[in-house]
């Protein structure tokens, strides 16, 4: 089973939240996923990112595969503790 780290979208029209999850990469887009590991919310101002980073780096030690959005996004995430 290959297992993605990816945004999967919420909220109304025009007004866009992800949570950041770990699925099957052959899972839809808003379907099944196995956790939730943060949020972002790109409508506010700055945009808001939380994210569980010692969760995100045990799945990738497992073998999840990061997009390319959700790399950026652990990057803008704070730190713990900061």
């Amino acid at each position: 089973m290959a297992v993605a780290i990816r945004l999967r979208r919420e909220g109304s029209s025009k007004r866009p939240r992800y949570r950041v999850v770990v699925a099957d990469s052959r899972a839809p887009r808003d379907g099944r996923f196995i956790e939730i590991i943060g949020h972002y919310n790109p409508v506010t101002n700055p945009p808001q990112v939380t994210i569980d980073r010692e969760k995100a780096q045990a799945w990738i030690a497992k073998g999840a595969q990061a997009s390319n959005t959700v790399k950026k996004l652990i990057a803008l995430a704070p730190k713990p503790g900061a």
